[in-house]
């Protein structure tokens, strides 16, 4: 079996660096908001090109405590792209505010910036643009349009961690980015964590206030806050990873670039590719318009694939009461049908890259 993904080679080639890490928070005794966090997130606003890094618990919690930092809540509305998984949406939810869905381009995935002005109205505070699978969202033309219209221009940088618009790292692109540290992440933790980056000293006070139960001395309380921290193994963990993540990103890149020159690009639709950009390919998407029967010939072959996302965040049971009904996003409902994610993850043999290649060119053909 190929498997989807597998972090074992990443993990085996740093085992003896992850074990200090482990032995140096034990040793510690300090669990929570100790000396490995303080430094984490020094190393990783450095990497991102930021002033600041708060560690959180998770990626949906950094959107939603940016959201609640900057006041956004009951009356608002957020722009957030119909083609992303739910805990964008979800963090919007949360704040109190609502989420206000704008279709994807056709060629990137990303949120369409032809589309935003159309969904602007007095209620409108902030654009959450994700960087979908990898790739940076419009980022220039966004900025351009919250500038104008004096919103917050809010990165969803869960699946981009590295990625770079003009030499500039997602993170700080915006005014505000979360990322999420999950263990399948391009930079992911042995559990759970995310964190926030800005270059904004009031709002990372304020950020910093509200991921510890609204307190930044003990048992006073500015704010009502929340308990979402970045554990001290955890981010031990991650300053192991962080120093490898580049060239994690170099193997993801050429593994990616072996898809794009050998798949069959005039029977399925390839991403797209930018020169100005760098993708750092979380996820390998490719459109078929026969998806279960070319899924079920790679299973049958023992190729894992995935879905993202199978159905868009506007047609879910969580957002129902909303009143979306299909169609309303033409696009993201097209991709949600057609989109399969190949393995991809370091480590991979050219013999299971040559295997997956040979496998969906002939899936592909058969199905047409």
């Amino acid at each position: 079996m190929i498997a989807y993904s597998d972090l074992r080679p990443i993990h085996n080639q740093i085992r003896a660096e992850l074990d200090e890490a482990y032995r140096r928070v034990m040793d510690s005794g300090w669990f929570i908001t100790g000396n490995e966090l303080a430094q984490f997130e020094k190393e990783f606003a450095a990497y991102c090109g930021t002033k600041y890094c708060i560690g959180v618990g998770n990626g949906l919690d950094a959107l939603h405590i940016i959201l609640r930092a900057y006041g956004i809540g009951a009356g608002d509305d957020v722009l957030v792209p119909a083609n992303t998984f739910i805990a964008t949406a979800l963090a919007v939810s949360y704040a109190g505010a609502t989420p206000v869905f704008v279709d994807c381009d056709k060629d990137t995935y990303n949120m369409d910036p032809a589309l935003v002005e159309d969904k602007i109205t007095v209620h409108t505070k902030a654009i959450i643009a994700v960087h979908l699978y990898g790739r940076v969202a419009d980022i220039r033309a966004l900025r351009e349009i919250a500038d104008r219209y004096g919103l917050k221009l809010i990165e969803d940088a869960a699946q981009a961690h590295g990625a770079q618009l003009n030499e500039k790292r997602t993170g700080s692109l915006g005014d505000a980015a979360g990322f999420s540290f999950y263990p399948g992440k391009n930079l992911g933790a042995l559990g759970d964590g995310g964190a926030i980056t800005t270059s904004d000293e009031e709002l990372a006070e304020r950020i910093y206030t509200l991921r510890n139960y609204g307190s930044r001395e003990k048992y006073h309380h500015e704010l009502q806050g929340f308990n979402s921290r970045l554990d001290e193994l955890q981010a031990a963990f991650l300053r192991v990873k962080l120093k490898y993540l580049d060239e994690w990103t170099k193997e993801r890149r050429r593994i990616a670039d072996y898809y794009l020159r050998t798949l069959d690009a005039e029977k399925m639709k390839l991403p797209y590719t930018e020169v100005k950009q760098s993708n750092v390919w979380h996820i390998f998407p490719v459109m078929v318009k026969d998806k279960k029967t070319v899924q079920d010939y790679l299973s049958r072959h023992d190729i894992q694939t995935l879905n993202h996302y199978p159905i868009p965040v506007h047609l879910q049971g969580a957002y129902k009461e909303s009143g979306y009904t299909a169609g309303t996003f033409p696009t993201a409902e097209r991709y949600a049908k057609e989109e399969i994610s190949l393995p991809l993850w370091v480590g991979m043999s050219q013999e299971e890259l040559e295997e997956i290649v040979k496998c969906l060119n002939d899936a592909i053909a058969k199905s047409h």
